[in-house]
């Protein structure tokens, strides 16, 4: 939620903490509802490790394990747009439709820069 009081003062420990559990609630409502958010959890919880492993330096490692968790923060975010267009209303409209497919592409353009991150990363290693 946003802030409210419209100061400039740093947060409290205590609304850091509040902040935090949204957060968490956020992310138990999209691995509850979301099949897809938790595939690509799944996938990360296997992957995440050999981008490790595999990485050679620091930057490749997070190249590789910040793909991954990219992936995972446009769905959260494509899975926010879809409720908010079903909350909207159930009856077909063009926008609405317009705005969920553009969620889904998002995702897909995601999972697009991990091939891509990973391939060429790992293929050269893999093709010498």
């Amino acid at each position: 939620m946003a802030d409210s009081s419209g100061t400039h003062s740093p947060r409290s420990p205590f609304r850091v903490w509040k902040a935090f559990t949204w957060s968490m609630k956020g992310l138990r409502s999209t691995w509850d509802l979301e099949s897809s958010f938790r595939l690509e959890v799944y996938l990360f919880v296997m992957l995440a490790p050999l981008g490790y492993w595999w990485g050679q330096s620091g930057v490749e490692r997070a190249v590789l394990i910040g793909s991954l968790m990219l992936v995972l923060v446009v769905e959260v975010l494509n899975s926010a747009v879809e409720a908010v267009v079903d909350r909207w209303g159930a009856e077909h409209n063009e926008l609405a439709g317009r705005a969920k497919d553009m969620g889904s592409a998002a995702v897909f353009l995601c999972d697009m820069n991990v091939l891509i991150c990973w391939g060429l990363i790992l293929l050269p290693r893999v093709l010498h």
